[in-house]
């Protein structure tokens, strides 16, 4: 093998000389024997005077093999295309010992030029499709050995772009189409489901690349299921279209979608609700930096508003939305106008100032704290920034005619049991609260929906980084159980449902079937090809840790606080109708709240949050961390006086 790859690493000079010999050789042998062929000995041939036919023969071959460009292929990357030159210069080298034969009167019996043709095809076609798979063979060393799922077009553009590939040795396909049972595919099997497990053990595979592109996310998650159990990583190819469009190349393998892992097929938007809210006005984002925020930016930007306000308080996250936006409007030709803006939703009269400058007509309010053990460890905060920030800008809106007002919520205002639940339902009372009003014309609505994919604080992406380092994946709970959609399909039912607001709204997004975390973390170990350490499997590869429940944490969430609620004209928004609070008790619960924010008293807040409408039951004691280190402090001083 080693005097192989010296041979493969000479300069493409002497290869061309080497292949020059080597065809010489071929043209020779083949001449001869075919004359033997057809005489049965080669006695009595000089006296014919073949050397000059031959000679002739050797130089026009020669020639048309290297105008044909055959010694400019690379052995490495041959195809049939190289057989097709070999065909058509066999056959020029035929006609010319037919032709010369008859010019030089020799006497070469007429058949030959045919058995001639035939052994040279065979010896140079040969020679290389055996050179080949040399070749292959010797540079084959450390590739992954991989099956392609899906023998459709794009698994066999996957293969052929494979064969190339440095780094995948492709082993055969799978696919459940009963036509293609038993059958072979560019020279590789097409295996059923229940066979690729021993192709896997056989072979060696460590890959099992998804090869589906058009499939359904509900379709591909039934494909998941059924091939998770196997001992071989799962990728995948690029969506269809960013293949198409030039994005991505079919080779480009990735991690498997997690939304993938739902099987939940997203709606098709409501262009008429995408673009009521939006098309042609004056938009703002607060928060516009965040996970939500920044989705719902691109979602705006796409419906064509006149500018689009980010207001966003972090400095960094606000250049990084902001550049993007940018790059997109001048790539796509947008008229829309893009203006950073860095501000506090705590700052009542600089929200009213950019609102009232920009003619805002439409604010979606994505700014808040969302974390729940930080807003635990920072309740004060918490409170200040979820409940008056969401209560100033709504203000703010008001006072300069807004339109429309939106306020992104959450599951965990339902029925709370943590301090950051409780101030994102005594935000939505603030609105409720204004939209009782008569004395202003904003439409106030709120949409509530779960947990969204990749967003800040998400637990996929800690999953994922936690099994790269060799686990062991920390979840909190056996039982813990969480709703989740992707972040494009939650801030497009935002835009639709804030555009069905009547006044004082609570949506409630269709989040599907609730996802143990657990099975997610197990999902994910198996599809990046290891096994589960645990009790009964001592050699696995990732094990699952269970930290318990952190502070204010529910084992399950909910989306409605009660039963009466109401279809809308999207298949995936609900409407909820809920207790409320009118402006004047909303104004003397808020003067509480402010109060003890004010004097720092986390104890009187906790009271005035329980006292509140908003169902708030905690599972733990105030987890305010300044607060503790204080009463710590205090204990240990009033222990030493003692």
């Amino acid at each position: 093998m080693l005097k192989l790859k010296y041979i493969w690493n000479l300069p493409r000079s002497m290869k061309r000389l080497i292949s020059l010999f080597i065809d010489s050789t071929f043209i020779i042998a083949s001449y001869y024997a075919a004359h033997w062929a057809r005489l049965g000995d080669l006695m009595w041939l000089p006296k014919y005077d073949n050397e000059q036919v031959l000679l002739g023969t050797l130089v026009i071959t020669l020639f048309a093999f290297t105008k044909l460009g055959l010694y400019r292929a690379i052995l490495r990357y041959l195809t049939f295309h190289a057989l097709y030159v070999v065909s058509i210069g066999t056959i020029i080298s035929a006609v010319s010992v037919g032709l010369l034969a008859y010019y030089l009167n020799s006497a070469v019996p007429r058949s030959v030029p045919i058995i001639y043709g035939a052994f040279l095809a065979l010896s140079c076609g040969g020679i290389r499709l055996i050179a080949r798979v040399l070749v292959s063979q010797s540079f084959s060393k450390g590739r992954k050995n991989v099956l392609i799922y899906g023998a459709g077009s794009a698994g066999r553009q996957l293969a052929l772009a494979l064969r190339s590939s440095e780094t995948h040795k492709v082993i055969g396909f799978i696919d459940q189409d009963k036509t293609l049972e038993n059958t072979v595919l560019m020279g590789l099997k097409v295996l059923k489901l229940e066979h690729a497990e021993k192709a896997i053990d056989r072979s060696n595979v460590e890959q099992i690349l998804l090869a589906i592109p058009s499939a359904s996310r509900s379709r591909r998650k039934e494909i998941l299921d059924e091939l998770v159990h196997l001992s071989a990583e799962v990728l995948t190819i690029p969506d269809m279209g960013d293949i198409v469009s030039g994005k991505a190349k079919i080779d480009e393998l990735k991690d498997v979608a997690i939304e993938d892992l739902l099987g939940r097929d997203p709606v098709e938007p409501q262009q008429a609700l995408m673009e009521a809210n939006i098309k042609d006005k004056h938009v703002m984002v607060t928060g516009a930096g965040g996970s939500i925020g920044s989705e719902l930016c691109r979602q705006i930007i796409k419906q064509n508003p006149k500018s689009l306000i980010l207001f966003e308080q972090s400095e960094f996250a606000l250049y990084q939305i902001d550049r993007e936006l940018q790059t997109l409007v001048k790539n796509e030709e947008l008229k829309t106008k893009v203006y950073p803006i860095l501000g506090s939703v705590q700052k009542l009269e600089r929200l009213a100032n950019v609102m009232d400058t920009f003619g805002v007509n439409t604010v979606y309010h994505a700014a808040a704290y969302k974390h729940v053990p930080l807003v635990e460890y920072n309740m004060v905060e918490g409170v200040l920034n979820n409940v008056f920030g969401t209560y100033y800008t709504a203000q703010a809106a008001i006072v300069a005619n807004v339109e429309s007002f939106v306020l992104i919520s959450t599951d965990k205002a339902v029925r709370p049991t943590n301090v950051m639940g409780t101030t994102k339902r005594v935000a939505e009372l603030s609105l409720q609260a204004l939209a009782q009003e008569t004395n202003h014309s904003t439409r106030f609505c709120m949409v509530r929906f779960g947990n969204v994919l990749g967003s800040s604080g998400s637990v996929i992406p800690l999953f994922k980084k936690q099994i790269s380092q060799g686990g062991p994946i920390t979840v909190t709970h056996p039982d813990i159980i969480r709703y989740f959609m992707t972040i494009p399909e939650a801030a497009q039912l935002v835009i639709q449902a804030g555009a069905m607001g009547k006044g004082g709204d609570v949506f409630v997004l269709d989040m599907g079937e609730p996802v143990r975390i657990v099975d997610l973390a197990e999902n994910l170990i198996h599809l990046s090809g290891l096994d589960i350490k645990n009790e009964n499997n001592l050699l696995g590869d990732i094990e699952i840790k269970y930290s318990g429940l952190r502070p204010g944490e529910k084992l399950y969430e909910e989306l409605l606080i009660g039963d009466n609620v109401q279809k809308t004209a999207h298949a995936r928004i609900m409407t909820a109708n809920e207790d409320r609070l009118s402006s004047t008790e909303f104004d003397a619960l808020a003067s509480k709240l402010k109060s003890a924010c004010d004097n720092f008293e986390p104890e009187l807040l906790r009271r005035i949050l329980l006292s509140a409408p908003a169902q708030f039951t905690p599972t733990d004691g105030i987890e305010d961390l300044v607060w503790k280190q204080l009463t710590s402090d205090n204990n240990c001083d009033i222990h030493g006086k003692v």
